[in-house]
Parts: C-alpha cells; sequence; structure tokens
C-alpha cells in the first residue's frame, strides 16, 4: 500500500464511488435489517440515527469517496526542504502509519469513510464495526475489497489492504487491542464506555475524543438574528453527533433579546431547557415552559439528545473560563461581531475546532474539505480535530547530499 501510485489508488477510489451508488438498494437492504434488529431491542433514538442509511447518505458517502480521490496524495510530499551550511539539503517527507485498526459503534458509513482515507493515504486499515451495524458494514466492507482488485483490466490494490472484524463478539476488541506487532494506530469511534475501556488495555497509539461537549457563546456584540440561527442550528439539526451544542452560553448584555424566542424556538421542538437561575427568570418571564434549573453535573455532560444547559455569563472571559473548564476540547463557537473579542475567543479557547459566527455542526471532515474523516481528536499530539488524510501520515527527514561528510 504504501508503494502504491497515486492513479492505481485514485482508480480505486472511483470504483468504490460506482459501487456504491450502484448497490444502493442492497445497502438499504442490509441497513433496514441492522434497523429492525435495533428497533426490537430498544435502542435510544440517537442511536437509530446514527445507524440509519438512507438515499441521502448513501450518496454522501460516494460523494465523500470522490472528495478523496480528488484530494492531493500527501504520500511522498517533501516539505521544509532547507539547505544546511554543510551543503546538505534537509527537507521531510510525508509516509503512511502503516496498520490503522478503527473500531467504532453504530455509523456504517465510517466504513466507507475509514476505507477510502486509508486507501488514499498509502494505509492498511482494520475496521470493528458495532454489533447493530453488522448486516450493513458487511456489505460495504464487500464493495470496497471489490473496488481493491477491480475487474482484472486495471491495476489493482490488494484485497485485504482492507479488512473487515466479522465478528460480535466483544472479545475481538480487546483482541485487536493487544496486537502491538502489527497494528501502528488504534482509532476508536464510539461512546465514552468504549474508549474508556481501550485507554485502559490498548498499548496501540491511540487517536481519539471522549466526549462532545460543545458550546455557543453569544456575545454581547452578537447581532441577535445570526445568534437564534447558529444556536437553533447548533441544537437542533442533529441531536446524536458529536459537534451538537450541549451548553448555550449568553452574555447578560443581550440574554433579554435572545434566550426568549431561542427558548420558544427550542419548546417548539421538544428540547428540554436546564438553566442557570437568571436564564431560568428571563425564560419563565417569557412564558417559555418547561424550564428546570441546572445542576453541577449538567455543564459536565454530553447529551446527546434534545436536552440543553443555559447559562449566563458577565463577559467573554467568563465564557472562555467556563468552556476551558467544562468543555471537551472538541468543538466551541462565538457569535459576535466585535473582531477583537472573536480572535481573544479563537486563541484563548483550547478545543480543536473554534468556530467564529457559525455552527458548530460544520465540525466534520467533509465540511473541512477532507473528503471525510478518520474521526475527531481532542488529542493534541499529531492530529487534531477531524483527521483527514494528513493525519494518515507521519514524517521522515530526507537529507540530499553530493559527497559531503562529516568532519567535527
Amino acid at each position: 500500500m504504501a508503494a502504491a501510485g497515486s492513479r492505481v489508488k485514485d482508480e480505486a477510489l472511483q470504483r468504490l464511488a460506482h459501487q456504491i451508488r450502484a448497490q444502493r438498494d442492497q445497502i438499504k437492504a442490509a441497513n433496514t435489517r441492522d434497523l429492525q434488529r435495533a428497533q426490537a431491542s430498544s435502542v435510544s433514538a440517537a442511536l437509530l440515527d446514527r445507524l440509519t442509511l438512507d438515499d441521502e447518505g448513501i450518496e454522501q458517502m460516494a460523494l465523500g469517496v470522490e472528495q478523496v480521490m480528488r484530494l492531493p496524495d500527501p504520500v511522498g510530499e517533501i516539505i521544509e526542504m532547507k539547505p544546511r551550511p554543510s551543503g546538505l539539503q534537509v527537507g521531510r517527507m510525508r509516509v503512511p502509519l502503516g496498520v490503522v485498526a478503527i473500531i467504532y459503534e453504530s455509523r456504517p458509513n465510517v466504513t466507507i469513510d475509514a476505507a477510502a482515507l486509508c486507501i488514499k493515504s498509502g494505509n492498511a486499515a482494520i475496521l470493528r464495526g458495532g454489533s447493530e451495524a453488522i448486516e450493513s458494514n458487511r456489505l460495504l466492507a464487500g464493495l470496497v475489497r471489490t473496488a481493491l482488485v477491480g475487474d482484472g483490466t486495471d491495476a489493482a490494490l490488494p484485497i485485504d489492504a482492507v479488512q473487515l472484524v466479522n465478528t460480535t463478539d466483544r472479545a475481538a476488541v480487546g483482541a485487536l487491542a493487544q496486537l502491538t506487532d502489527y497494528i501502528d494506530l488504534l482509532v476508536p469511534r464510539g461512546g465514552r464506555g468504549l474508549i474508556e475501556r481501550l485507554m485502559r488495555e490498548s498499548r496501540i497509539p491511540m487517536l481519539k475524543h471522549l466526549d462532545g461537549i460543545c458550546h455557543v457563546y453569544i456575545d454581547g456584540a452578537a447581532d441577535v438574528a445570526k445568534a437564534v440561527a447558529i444556536a437553533d442550528n447548533a441544537k437542533t439539526q442533529r441531536y446524536g453527533t458529536c459537534n451538537t451544542m450541549e451548553t448555550l452560553l449568553v452574555d447578560q448584555s443581550i440574554a433579554p433579546r435572545v434566550l426568549p424566542t431561542l427558548g420558544r424556538i427550542y419548546r417548539s421542538k421538544n428540547v428540554e431547557l436546564r438553566g442557570c437561575a437568571e436564564s431560568c427568570k428571563i425564560l419563565k418571564a417569557a412564558g417559555v415552559p418547561g424550564v428546570i434549573e441546572a445542576t453541577e453535573a449538567d455543564w459536565g455532560t454530553e447529551y446527546l439528545a434534545p436536552i440543553l444547559s443555559i447559562s449566563l455569563v458577565h463577559s467573554a472571559d467568563e465564557a472562555i473560563a467556563h468552556i476551558n473548564t467544562y468543555g471537551s476540547k472538541h468543538t466551541d463557537a462565538i457569535v459576535t461581531e466585535d473582531y477583537s473579542v472573536a480572535m481573544r475567543f479563537v486563541r484563548e479557547v483550547d478545543s480543536a475546532s473554534v468556530i467564529v459566527n457559525a455552527s458548530t455542526r460544520f465540525a466534520d471532515g467533509y465540511e473541512y474539505g477532507l473528503g471525510a474523516e478518520i474521526g475527531i481528536s481532542n488529542d493534541k499530539l499529531h492530529a487534531r480535530g477531524p483527521v483527514g488524510l494528513e493525519g494518515l501520515t507521519s514524517l521522515k527527514y530526507v537529507v540530499f547530499g553530493h559527497g559531503e561528510v562529516r568532519t567535527s
């Protein structure tokens, strides 16, 4: 895989995008079987949402593969080439990481996203999806393997470059996490329980995020119309994603102008509101029903559900302090027309993605132009935020000389 040329990899990805569209009905049928089994097990609405592959989601998978295909191949790129006084030219080259194992729950589209990114970046991939999506994952992984080898007339990649762990036995996760001699990077995508387990059990380098406790801060200098639209979208566009807003922070000076409108919007969509004492007072005075007082635990909770925490703050400093105290370093946004406040927020909020005047829901690989993402990292080493092709490569030094020898 590391030696595969760009053309061969791109042709495999083109075949994969075609296969996804051509097998749309079969994908939906397999996904329906997964959904029926999940519904019979009374799983949460958030999990069902993540599990579902409809026509739009299937087309999005194909488009994501094509976007990855069109991106520049990072493998072999030499950067930062600099001359040294010795006469040497010293630079760094991007190279694949090797074997990447992705352990994920619920989302069958990860099978395609992860495979496409690993193929393009010259890595081999081991995929272990959740038991609730086994039918969908088996079918999608089969499409990937068909695309790797083609029909025999085109240049092919090794069929085993992408492998699916074809069992729902939970012991397979623990076994996979011990394969330090064979796996170079472990990418867990799932709930806190899965990731905490792998942090305890595995010694393989890991790219992960535990929670998506995302904030939107409405500054005193915000445009009210923008603030309402962004805060509504960040919470209600989808509830079960890691980039969904879980806490709304509002400057006290603008709260009477935005909170009543937002409160009515949220309640019309059956969002439960848990506010600080001041925000509860404003919402109740505006006739917004069903508002309850938040507890300390609410500020650090990822709901993945139609529940929202709301707190008033007295300044941008207080908002930044709240986010850095209770957030998960995932994605946080500010709504403001004050450039200096926006830039302070960008510099001082310690998160993988910091957004100005837009919804937190944009924090994903597709929207960032990565084609797809292998995962989102809120760690600080190697890769941070949505991880695409460059995050699946490492850098090695390359040195070009003209016969130089060291004399001291």
